[in-house]
């Protein structure tokens, strides 16, 4: 099969052994897949992964342990565990000390023609919701994992920064939680999505009247933790999404002496995001910014990498 690796930072299109069904492994066609921040990261050498990236996909179940699947539209959690450590015993595979994540960690990733992933990662999509939409589930999941995270209550005040497609996505899951919530960018083009959704929106850097109770940081810079510790208020919560290949340097104090709560944020709920795909899908309309097809991946994560570019697609 087709596939996408990153070499010398950019990413070249090779043949490579299709996965096989095994080991509890089902096998899917991808029919569309995203283009990440983290995907991005990937190209500039975070966490040094060396096989085929993409964690954001849908799909076509080819072969299965359970035939049941065979033929059925798909998306997939990322994480993989062991299955055999106390963790995976209690149902967080995802921080599994063995585990593998898929287009990151020790496991091939979406950006081919097929991948394989275990069956207990599976969620079928709704006929509702078409592969365009389909393939934002497992951000939209991440923009969910808030909820998971933080009690949520009616009136809080929230700020999210960074006006990319994660940051609007936990905008836009925020004001359907309640929060009164402010989105900072530095793109006026992009924060104009935000309108329809009663969503105030600033410029990145612009000072606020209020300090708020949660800072949501999304903007893929270690500028943005900086930022989030300036604009939270004392006791209020932090919640980091960016990962970004690099250190941030950081004086800590502030957090000590306001008392800031601060909650790394990854990976989410799936059962929500489709619930939400399939009953509105405003949130994602009109964010793709441009779709390629495999054979075209450079140029696809080049698009990806440009100041306006919100979800860039590719078609194995």
């Amino acid at each position: 099969m087709r596939a996408v690796v990153i070499e010398n930072g950019a990413p070249r299109v090779v043949e490579r052994p299709a996965p096989l069904a095994v080991g509890g492994d089902a096998v899917i066609r991808v029919t569309l897949a995203g283009i990440c921040g983290t995907d991005l990261e990937i190209a500039r050498g975070y966490l040094e992964f060396g096989g085929v990236p993409g964690h954001e996909f849908v799909g076509i179940v080819e072969a299965a342990p359970d035939r049941g699947w065979i033929g059925r539209r798909v998306v997939g959690e990322i994480n993989v565990g062991c299955g055999a450590c106390e963790r995976c015993a209690t149902g967080w595979a995802r921080h599994c000390p063995e585990r593998s994540v898929l287009g990151i960690v020790a496991r091939d990733g979406a950006f081919a023609e097929r991948v394989a992933l275990p069956m207990a990662n599976l969620h079928a999509v709704p006929d509702a919701i078409p592969d365009d939409a389909a393939v934002f589930t497992e951000p939209l999941a991440a923009a969910y994992e808030i909820l998971e995270q933080v009690a949520i209550h009616p009136g809080d005040r929230a700020l999210v920064l960074g006006d990319g497609r994660l940051g609007q996505l936990c905008a836009v899951v925020l004001a359907r939680a309640g929060c009164s919530t402010v989105l900072e960018g530095r793109h006026p083009e992009k924060m104009a999505r935000m309108s329809p959704f009663g969503l105030e929106t600033v410029d990145a850097g612009a000072p606020h009247r209020r300090r708020f109770d949660l800072v949501v940081e999304a903007t893929g810079s270690p500028a943005g933790l900086r930022r989030a510790l300036d604009t939270v208020r004392p006791r209020g919560t932090i919640v980091l999404k960016s990962t970004y290949h690099g250190k941030v340097e950081l004086e800590l104090a502030g957090l000590v002496i306001d008392e800031v709560s601060v909650i790394g944020s990854r990976c989410g709920p799936f059962a929500p995001a489709l619930e939400h795909l399939a009953s509105d899908r405003a949130a994602i309309d009109g964010m793709i910014t441009a779709t390629f097809p495999l054979a075209r991946a450079r140029e696809a994560f080049a698009r990806a990498s440009e100041p306006d570019a919100l979800k860039v697609l590719l078609v194995p």
